[in-house]
Order: structure tokens, then C-alpha cells, then sequence
């Protein structure tokens, strides 16, 4: 069965200030309860901030390090779930289901990439 990360991506910039409706934190259990009892959530956390971040690059046969806050990207991986599934439908059915969470004001986004084997 295929594996797949989602990465869930946040513009850190505007986040939404008020706290979220106080279902929310009831909802997201709930969902990831499921996901866990079903078998199909293999790992899954959230970030943290850009702040405490470095970003470290190779160009040129030269090493660079960059501390965050990486400002100059408007969408920033927050967090991430890897889910074995019986295929892309389902997986995109779960990441549905974890964005429809969230409070309608947030603005979450999800890449879904199958992971390559072998």
C-alpha cells in the first residue's frame, strides 16, 4: 500500500489572531482518532515556528545557513501526517476531511505527495 506525506502549509505572516471556535480541538481528536483506529495514520505533528528554524544550502559546492524567520516565503510548512492508504483517492479523502476541520476564517492548505519506495 502506498505511503503519503501531507504537508500542511500555513502563511505564518497572517495568521488569524482570535483563538479557534472551542469545537475545534474536539473536531481535530475526533479525525485523528479515526485516522489512528483505521491504520492509515503512520505519523503526525505540527511544526514549529519559522523563528526557531535554519535553512541550510548547497549552491555553488558552497554550504550556506539561513535562520529563520524565512519572511520572503509566503507559505510555510506547518506540520505534516505520513498515511498508508489503498491509494491517491483516499489519501486526498483524508486530507479533505482534515482541512473541512478547521474554522472556515483559517487559510490551510495541504500538498499531498506520494512517498517513492524502493
Amino acid at each position: 500500500m502506498p505511503r503519503y506525506l501531507s504537508m500542511v502549509r500555513i502563511d505564518e505572516q497572517n495568521l488569524p489572531t482570535e483563538a479557534p471556535d472551542p469545537g475545534f480541538d474536539e473536531r481535530m481528536g475526533a479525525l485523528l482518532e479515526e485516522i489512528t483506529k483505521a491504520g492509515v495514520m503512520l505519523d503526525t505533528a505540527g511544526l514549529a515556528p519559522t523563528s526557531e528554524g535554519t535553512r541550510v544550502t548547497w549552491s555553488g559546492g558552497k554550504l550556506s545557513y539561513t535562520d529563520g524567520p524565512f519572511t520572503e516565503s509566503k507559505e510555510v510548512i506547518g506540520g505534516y501526517a505520513i498515511t498508508q492508504v489503498k491509494d491517491k483517492a483516499e489519501a486526498l479523502e483524508w486530507a479533505k476531511r482534515f482541512l473541512q476541520v478547521h474554522p472556515d476564517n483559517w487559510d490551510v492548505t495541504i500538498e499531498l505527495r506520494e512517498i517513492a519506495e524502493g
